[in-house]
């Protein structure tokens, strides 16, 4: 599979496309019809489509004249393809979100049926679709997160759950992780603990940082998870008794950390976080923005570690990403503060109708046909064996880690010392050997997920055995462009 040639479209035209180049895109976004998995090439209508975007769509994260995004054409199951006719299996889940995949046919058809019935209302009313998703998602959070609150998207139940924890406790403090995200709004990226953060901390969002267990490149000299756990955990009572625990509303944490680096939490770790915040008399709210939803082989990855939050934020896969949602899981105890007290929040689309038909249909269709059970059994039988055996022959992989279907491969340049392949946060000559990495996963036909010096697999939930091995051989031969920038 080659990539898509670049230069081909004048990037720096300031003219509008004309109106044939609109009819041209309306006319291809109809020819990709659910049930076709060919690509049918269409250059022309590809260059226009480009041309569009780069004359006035805005992308985040990114210096705007020094990207160059693909123009898809359509999307279907584990798959994408462009205007070329090169076709991607999707290794990134979109950003981890379509966890049963693009364009599943129930889930379209209940967004078709409730945009016939009611496209809109208003969040204060009691609607058929937004009660339903509730109930769905209340039946599958642990413990006794029973209300929920929805937003739009992860970061604004992030900023929610934040809210709350300081309205309950009357405390301003929030704790969280360094290797971590939590979203891109004002607190929520003062919480988040990646340098995507650094722009905006203006150091006065009342967050304080820590370092969570990381073995692998441990910061507590640890030998064990044993070790780990235990220094991590002394490290967190040792903060907060410096910062003052009547001082701290909440410790947010990743269940397990996503684009930081899937950094799953060793044995004990969790409960011990749980323990401190009891102690303490501190909000403990998990963020379940990328774990939850079955990309860990179960509804929410806290169910891995019999872990109750006190809140628990969601989003991404409740619905697959077909329509923006979010929200919060709310426990007892911090509901009936609310009880005869008015919570000082809300957003106009909270619980909007189509996102939460498809978040009902989404659930259904993930119990009917076993997502979460076939996550976990890939994710055991297919994908960690072929990781491991990928490590053993790539001395470019220093560490495989993860679970379900949600894995990372962290390269470096030396096994022994740890290097990592890149420096942290680099850009540019200095990011070269990722850079080479991604471009060679993409030429044997798989869009991969790569940040810093790390690639994600973390495909859909109801990925098949034949795809996994079909996107695990790509990512091999890609290895192979890695190992040539190791010591």
């Amino acid at each position: 599979m080659t990539l898509p040639p670049k230069g081909g479209v004048d990037n720096l035209s300031r003219k509008p496309p004309s109106r044939r180049q609109d009819a041209d895109i309306a006319s291809a976004s109809r020819t990709f019809t659910l049930g076709r998995m060919t690509p049918q090439p269409n250059p022309e209508v590809g260059a226009a489509v480009k041309a569009a975007d780069r004359a006035h769509v805005f992308h985040s994260w990114s210096a705007q004249e020094l990207i160059d995004p693909l123009a898809v054409a359509g999307a279907e199951g584990s798959y994408f393809w462009d205007y070329d006719g090169n076709r991607y299996l999707d290794f990134t889940s979109g950003l981890v979100y379509t966890n049963i995949g693009y364009q599943h046919p129930k889930v379209v058809a209940a967004i078709q049926e409730q945009a016939a019935r009611m496209t809109t209302f208003a969040p204060a009313f009691a609607i058929e679709a937004r009660s339903e998703a509730a109930r769905l998602i209340a039946e599958r959070t642990p413990g006794d997160l029973d209300k929920i609150f929805f937003t739009n998207g992860g970061a604004d139940a992030v900023e929610h759950a934040v809210r709350m924890a300081r309205l309950h406790t009357g405390r301003p403090k929030v704790l969280s992780a360094y290797r971590s995200y939590h979203g891109g709004t004002q607190q929520a990226v003062n919480i988040t603990g990646d340098p995507r953060r650094w722009p905006s901390d203006s150091a006065t969002a009342g967050v304080v940082h820590f370092w969570a267990p990381y073995l692998y490149r441990s910061r507590f000299y640890a030998e064990t998870e044993e070790q780990e756990c235990a220094r991590a955990l002394e490290h967190l009572e040792t903060t907060i008794a410096f910062e003052g625990p009547s001082t701290i509303a909440a410790i947010i944490l990743e269940t397990i950390p996503g684009t930081a680096g899937i950094m799953v939490p060793p044995p004990g770790y969790l409960a011990g976080v749980r323990e401190i915040c009891d102690k303490y008399g501190i909000v403990f709210v998990l963020d379940e923005v990328m774990a939850g939803f079955g990309r860990t082989g179960e509804w929410f990855a806290a169910d891995l570690f019999g872990v109750v939050p006190d809140l628990m934020t969601f989003a991404k896969g409740v619905n697959s990403g077909y329509v923006p949602l979010g929200g919060v899981a709310i426990s007892g105890a911090i509901a009936e503060t609310f009880g005869k007290r008015a919570y000082p929040g809300g957003l106009t689309y909270s619980g909007h109708p189509l996102a939460c038909a498809a978040a009902v249909a989404t659930i259904n269709v993930m119990a009917e046909e076993g997502v979460v059970e076939n996550a976990a059994r890939l994710g055991a039988s297919v994908v960690e064996p072929a990781l491991r055996e990928l490590a053993e022959r790539h001395p470019s992989v220093g560490e495989v880690r993860g679970v379900g279907m949600f894995w990372a491969l962290d390269l470096v340049k030396n096994r022994e010392t740890r290097e990592p392949l890149v420096p942290y946060n680099a850009a540019g000559e200095a990011n070269a050997p990722m850079a080479a990495f991604g471009a060679a996963a993409k030429k044997h036909g798989i869009w991969p997920f790569v940040n810093m010096n790390r690639t994600h697999v973390v495909p859909p939930c109801n990925v098949s055995e034949a795809e996994l091995k079909e996107g695990l051989a790509a990512l091999d031969a890609a290895l192979s462009v890695a190992d040539e920038y190791t010591e």
